[in-house]
């Protein structure tokens, strides 16, 4: 078992402690940095016929993990190099960035539910083997919790509901608007961008509690 496994079994069991002896819903940050996914095909095109994108550690969320690979990402203002891969391969290739990485490309700011890339601008990108453009799949990711069924049921969530989310902190702060995404593949952690978590100086592993 990795590390990173070690470390999620461990900080689950803190929190379900600080639960059932305070009653509070207390949940784990983790920032998240622009990244991207790609599809069977994009992957073809920008690393070469074939190719199988190769992880290089596993991620919080089951069945993710971070990949070997990087690309370049192209706007009208500028560009953004050694934006890592995230995988498994996806249907549909997503980037996700803040608000500042927009400013930096000089591309509109949407904020959209991971997987929903429809509406969303696009750009160029560019691996060692090729140049891709896409029409759509830029965005920032809306703020989410990730949590399992039975950790749903314990905190009284229900997928697809929003909630609120305090952080305190030197830079206290609260976050509405944050959807729940509950169900198998989930694991408790709420995500939050480079520029989210920058604002109220919140760090991988730190705490937030789910305010009425």
């Amino acid at each position: 078992m990795d590390k990173s496994a070690i470390r999620k079994i461990v900080e689950t069991e803190v929190v379900a402690r600080l639960m059932e002896q305070t009653g509070r819903r207390i949940v784990p940050a983790a920032v998240s940095n622009r990244h991207i996914h790609l599809s069977r095909g994009h992957v073809e095109q920008l690393f070469g016929a074939g190719h199988q994108l190769t992880p290089i550690k596993p991620l919080s969320q089951p069945g993710q993990f971070a990949c070997e690979e990087t690309v370049t990402i192209q706007g009208p203002k500028g560009s953004i190099a050694k934006v890592r891969v995230l995988g498994p391969e996806r249907p549909d290739t997503q980037i996700e960035i803040s608000a500042t990485d927009s400013f930096k490309l000089g591309v509109p700011i949407v904020v959209h539910m991971s997987g929903e890339v429809q509406g969303t601008p696009g750009c160029t990108i560019t691996g060692p083997k090729g140049t891709i453009e896409i029409a759509h799949g830029l965005m920032i990711s809306k703020r989410h919790l990730h949590i399992s069924s039975e950790q749903a049921q314990q905190y009284r969530l229900k997928n697809g509901e929003t909630i609120k989310l305090r952080f305190g902190g030197s830079r206290p702060m609260v976050f509405e608007d944050v959807l729940v995404r509950a169900g198998n593949g989930h694991e408790l952690e709420v995500h939050l961008d480079m520029d989210e978590a920058n604002a109220a100086l919140i760090k991988n592993g730190d705490y937030m509690e789910i305010v009425e």
